[in-house]
């Protein structure tokens, strides 16, 4: 199964959680990310935090959604429309899922309240990646409607 991790610029939210679920994925389950008007750049600060925790950060690029190295099963959209974001609409035959979390990159204040921005939206990604991978994701395959019922009920779980 591929899952595509979207949201408009791929430079945050989108890696962090396409290296979370690749870091934690079983075998056969491979997450990308990509943007809707990509930033052309990783935040250095998604990739320190990523390196903190212990992830890979090799080969993250901010990429467009029309240069998938694969075509995605699941489509998880990770922009936060509270704070006035259009969250893209990936089209095609996917089920689609949206887990809003707020944009670390438009954090300000001191270094630490930033960095905290960033640790929250981490948190965020990694338990609702962490509740999806512990759905019995076989079985559930299977059935597309309950899994999009999970997928939805994951995109509410706060740490």
């Amino acid at each position: 199964m591929n899952v595509l991790f979207l949201c408009t610029g791929n430079s945050c939210r989108s890696i962090l959680g396409e290296a979370t679920f690749n870091h934690l994925a079983p075998e056969g389950w491979r997450a990308m990310s990509a943007g809707s008007q990509p930033a052309g750049y990783v935040h250095p600060r998604s990739l320190a935090r990523l390196a903190r925790e212990g992830i890979a950060t090799e080969g993250y690029h901010s990429k467009s959604w029309d240069k998938l190295p694969a075509t995605p099963d699941i489509v998880i959209t990770v922009c936060a429309s509270a704070a006035g974001e259009t969250c893209p609409a990936y089209l095609g035959p996917v089920l689609r899922a949206h887990w809003g979390v707020e944009d670390p990159a438009h954090a300000t204040g001191t270094g630490e309240e930033i960095d905290a921005a960033f640790v929250k939206a981490y948190r965020i990604l990694r338990a609702r990646i962490e509740a999806f991978l512990a759905l019995p994701l076989a079985e559930l395959q299977e059935d597309k409607s309950k899994l999009k019922a999970e997928l939805d009920r994951i995109g509410n779980i706060l740490p």
